[in-house]
């Protein structure tokens, strides 16, 4: 605890909390708002936990949308327990890190999703063409406390800072100003859950390995890959009693499955069915990122195109950034073309009249006869955007300098000239 509260440990770890930003919890405390609270209390704060006595406030319970459908809870600490949250986590990751697997990539410096992605084309390169899909039920709801805080025992002896742990993991949940206790789970939201949920899992991957599988896990989400159908049943069957009896976890029967590795997705990729595979965007993240474009040009439609396409542009570049090691590029260009069309069905619509988009068609170069022709075909403005006469009038050279993002053009570039995308460390949000 000595260790924790140590000026330098606190200093990185305000420096972390401050420059993540994040909703205050459930005292309305912001960020800003954080450093002169703690030049006032930190004395009598810093003595709580030295002695012990700290107590967490409950956590704020925030629902976000899923990928998938749903909702996923997230519990958001006050900012005060984001600090201490952070500041332990700086100490307890170099105790934990060093002995955690090296297929384990999730949560951990100098690991990214691009590195187990990468890793696991290589496993179906070499021969192993069948994967077991792991995703466990609710696994964040579900984490039993007295299993993780005896493997957090492990390698902290300190009686302070496990204390410490378990009552930030049975800190209550406030929902609609009625607070509930918590007995199981660790919440999504704070600082520590990260490190936790990989203190529990690293017997999954110990047992992995002691059986000799190769593997790839990032956080919850775990593809162990076969060579057979037969033998990702046996894997299946037996990794699904380990997780129910070891650890206290259940497998999602509906979202795990044993099948081809081109036919399921892992972090946002897939893979081709050849000899030696490459690399692609999963359908179903094709279909997530075309419905937040909808979603964010349905909110503008009545907006100038420039500011449309301004707001457009850290969602296009965060997007292809994210998939930089694809190796299948048709479908960006395909995105590309989709893209534009969208945006010259915006402009049709806020024309409205067939004299008004005579009349810019007219401005865009078209002849007289052909603009009054496209202006009053009757047709809808999907059908108009996809037309000769609107592409001829904005063209993929028009879109580039207004500044839209090309996908393609942006996907070469963070590639490289050799075509080769640069591993490092990136946080998933897919």
């Amino acid at each position: 605890m000595e260790a924790v509260v140590e000026r330098g440990n606190m200093f990185a770890a305000w420096e972390r909390v401050k420059a993540n930003k994040g909703a205050a919890g459930v005292d309305g405390m912001s960020v800003a708002a954080l450093l002169p609270y703690l030049q006032e209390h930190w004395p009598q704060i810093k003595e709580e936990l030295l002695a012990g006595r700290y107590e967490p406030s409950p956590v704020r319970l925030v629902e976000i949308p899923k990928p998938g459908g749903g909702l996923r809870p997230l519990g958001i600490p006050t900012v005060l327990d984001r600090l201490i949250q952070q500041a332990l986590h700086q100490v307890l990751q170099p105790l934990f890190d060093p002995d955690f697997s090296e297929s384990s990539y999730g949560f951990r410096p100098g690991r990214s999703a691009w590195q187990a992605v990468a890793q696991a084309r290589e496993y179906v390169a070499g021969g192993r063409r069948w994967v077991v899909d792991l995703d466990l039920e609710k696994f964040f709801d579900r984490v039993n406390h007295d299993l993780l805080m005896a493997r957090v025992a492990r390698k902290v002896g300190d009686k302070r800072v496990l204390g410490l742990i378990r009552r930030y993991l049975q800190a209550g949940v406030m929902a609609g100003g009625l607070m509930s206790p918590r007995v199981q789970g660790t919440p999504q939201g704070g600082p520590l859950s990260p490190l936790l949920s990989n203190i529990l899992l690293d017997d999954l991957d110990r047992e992995l390995a002691r059986r000799g599988h190769t593997f790839c896990r990032y956080a919850d989400d775990c593809n162990v890959y076969v060579r057979t159908r037969r033998a990702g049943e046996r894997v299946m069957a037996s990794l699904s009693r380990f997780l129910a009896v070891k650890l206290k976890l259940k497998v999602n029967e509906a979202k795990s499955a044993v099948d081809r590795p081109w036919r399921r997705k892992f972090l946002g990729y897939s893979l081709t069915w050849h000899k030696r595979p490459r690399l692609k965007v999963a359908p179903a993240s094709l279909t997530r990122f075309k419905e937040k474009v909808r979603e964010r040009l349905r909110c503008g439609r009545g907006r100038n195109l420039r500011r449309q396409i301004t707001e457009l542009s850290p969602l296009l570049c965060g997007w292809v950034s994210y998939f930089r090691l694809a190796e299948v590029k048709g479908m960006f260009e395909t995105l590309d073309g989709w893209l534009r069309r969208k945006l010259r069905g915006i402009l049709w619509r806020q024309w409205k009249r067939p004299f008004t988009r005579a009349k810019n068609l007219m401005k865009r170069g078209l002849g007289e006869e052909r603009a009054w022709k496209s202006a009053t075909n009757g047709r809808g403005p999907w059908w108009n955007a996809g037309s000769a006469h609107m592409n001829a009038a904005f063209s993929k050279r028009f879109f580039d300098e207004m500044g839209l993002v090309s996908l393609l053009d942006y996907l070469r570039l963070t590639q490289g000239a050799s075509g080769t995308a640069v591993y490092g460390t990136v946080r998933t949000v897919v």
